[in-house]
């Protein structure tokens, strides 16, 4: 394994000119094809080193033990690259960034619902209401819990995959992705660096600035400067001329307006883009602006924004739709679409749907009138389901799940609260639009949703015709459609799990549950979680099942509820953790 060698270090081309006297237009600085190839060749490979890689429970990546964390106060001014890893150290990262990005999301929903909370009740600390995300930045910053503080990461950072969406500009800073919350280029000042020049590392763009134009493969980005005013070659314009005079790679964050977020935008993270080309242009507010090009570098993933405009090609394309909808009306609020640009295949539509699992009936499916509320308008902190789930609701008023608990006790027939009761989350049936569709890949059926899934958000139930597992031994059909109830993983022990970032935090153990003795029979009866991907490996999944009861309180037989784990763009396949054996 390489040692890290600091970027600043490395035989890098010497800074030709100063850039102080660029005043032309509207070429400052000559056009030279970047050779990407003898770029990758000169560079070391940077990696991190194992010792600190491997224990991803005790600390965040590349942190020293016992390091005091007010280092991370002010970032590292050390530039490093981290290429060719094995297929280990990038489960290590990848572990490393969706536990943070968890825990990240954990602390903002669970701040958010008792913001509301305070809020509904007229508290009038509740009336300042405080950014759930703004919180969980702080207390994530005090128990140094960032990643990549202790170093900038030239390039791209492993862990974080192209299409990967953040809620807020602060998230990305808690990665490292971009460390700056407002300003849109990050990069490492002139006085932080050791040949004293500035180094851009990664840009957001989209923000709506004017003179902005994005292509996709090619970006026309405007300087930074306050628009009322010439921009200068300083700050970040001067980090951006030394990224382009020694051809280092920009990572491309793009934010667009998105509603649902806290700031009504999101961030997708979109790849590795080169400057190609700078000059002094006149804007539209009629000062002078600098102008950079950018291309993206070839032979990598697909933007992720491109997947938001991908929905709507795979909604307008009707050659492709074996059918409209394969519930058939099932699912009262959106259809599921039968997609497939293979091949001639169209087996989902040979079974027959469901919305809701079926329970065998040789088993007592009892209805406990005592857990029962009384709530008319929806329910609140101190009812009876509130204290049936342990004293604390698993959803906030929205809907969303603040923690995953070993079995959830929703609202049932004995309760009087509405439909619309925050208890009832998995009840009313699915809240996006998805699609079954014919993977070229793997060449299987797998499940997108044509719209953002939001971590923490009901997906469906996985549903099917429960059997026994003395019934099970007796069926002669293919074992392959039987699902054993055990294989599925307790990945709710991991959703909400602040125990990192709270000191005296414990995992929820009530309500107690049971095993899942059972088996679900997919031979006749599916519904949409049958025709999602099931992988025996925790990193790739990003949806998990949550116990619940509600239509009755056998703690045998509960439904099998699908959360999910990470924010999920339009038409990312969902996988399931399900150790198949």
């Amino acid at each position: 394994m390489a040692s890290s060698i600091p970027f600043q270090d490395l035989n890098l081309p010497p800074y030709p000119t100063s850039p102080s006297s660029l005043t032309q237009s509207p070429i400052i600085v000559p056009n030279m094809e970047p050779n990407l190839e003898t770029f990758h060749e000169e560079m070391p490979l940077i990696i991190p080193d194992p010792q600190f890689s491997r224990n991803i429970d005790s600390a965040p990546l590349a942190q020293e033990p016992n390091q005091d964390r007010r280092v991370f106060d002010r970032r590292s001014s050390q530039l490093v690259r981290m290429n060719n890893l094995t297929l280990e150290e990038q489960r290590v990262l990848r572990e490393d960034v969706r536990r943070t990005k968890m825990l990240f999301d954990s602390l903002r929903i669970s701040v958010s619902s008792e913001q509301d909370e305070l809020f509904r009740e007229g508290n009038e600390e509740g009336r300042s209401r405080i950014r759930g995300d703004l919180k969980a930045y702080s207390t994530m910053k005090n128990k140094g819990l960032w990643l990549n503080r202790d170093k900038r990461v030239v390039g791209s950072i492993p862990g974080i995959e192209i299409g990967d969406v953040f809620l807020s500009r602060i998230e990305l800073q808690v990665l490292g992705l971009h460390g700056q919350i407002q300003a849109g280029i990050d990069f490492v000042p002139a006085n932080q660096s050791t040949d004293g020049e500035p180094v851009a590392t990664s840009i957001v763009v989209n923000e709506g600035f004017k003179d902005d134009q994005d292509l996709g493969k090619e970006i026309i980005y405007c300087g930074q400067g306050n628009q009322i005013s010439n921009q200068r070659m300083e700050g970040g314009n001067l980090a951006l001329q030394t990224s382009y005079d020694r051809e280092v790679e920009i990572r491309v964050i793009r934010g667009f307006k998105y509603e649902g977020s806290e700031t009504a935008k999101i961030y997708v993270y979109d790849g590795l883009y080169i400057i190609t080309e700078i000059w002094l242009d006149i804007g539209r507010s009629g000062y002078q602006v600098y102008k950079f090009q950018l291309e993206r570098v070839e032979n990598q993933a697909r933007t992720g924004t491109r997947a938001f405009r991908f929905t709507e090609d795979v909604k307008n394309a009707p050659q492709s739709i074996l059918s409209p909808d394969i519930s058939m009306g099932k699912e009262r609020l959106f259809p599921i679409s039968l997609f497939n640009d293979v091949d001639n295949d169209c087996g989902p539509m040979h079974y027959k749907y469901i919305s809701t699992t079926i329970f065998p009936s040789t088993v007592n499916l009892f209805l406990d009138e005592d857990f029962g509320c009384g709530c008319v308008d929806g329910c609140f902190d101190n009812c009876s389901c509130c204290w049936n789930n342990g004293g604390n609701f698993p959803y906030d008023f929205r809907g969303v799940l603040i923690r995953g608990k070993p079995v959830i006790y929703e609202c049932g027939q004995g309760c009087m609260c509405p439909p619309t009761c925050r208890n009832r989350a998995s009840q009313n049936g699915l809240t996006k639009q998805f699609q079954v569709f014919k993977s070229g890949d793997t060449d299987s059926w797998g499940v997108r949703s044509l719209d953002l899934i939001k971590s923490g958000h009901f997906v469906c139930e996985f549903a099917g015709e429960v059997v026994t597992r003395a019934q099970a031994r007796e069926m002669s059909i293919n074992r392959d459609l039987l699902i054993d109830g055990k294989l599925f993983g307790d990945k709710w022990k991991e959703w909400g799990d602040l125990s990192r970032a709270v000191d005296d935090y414990v995992i929820p153990t009530y309500p107690p549950s049971q095993p899942l003795d059972f088996m679900i029979d997919l031979s006749k009866f599916r519904n949409l979680a049958s025709y999602m991907r099931h992988e025996n490996n925790e990193l790739v999944a990003n949806v998990m099942v949550q116990k619940v009861l509600y239509s009755h309180h056998n703690i045998f037989y509960p439904h099998l509820m699908l959360f999910a784990l990470e924010n999920i763009p339009p038409c990312r396949e969902l996988i399931l953790d399900y150790k198949d054996v």
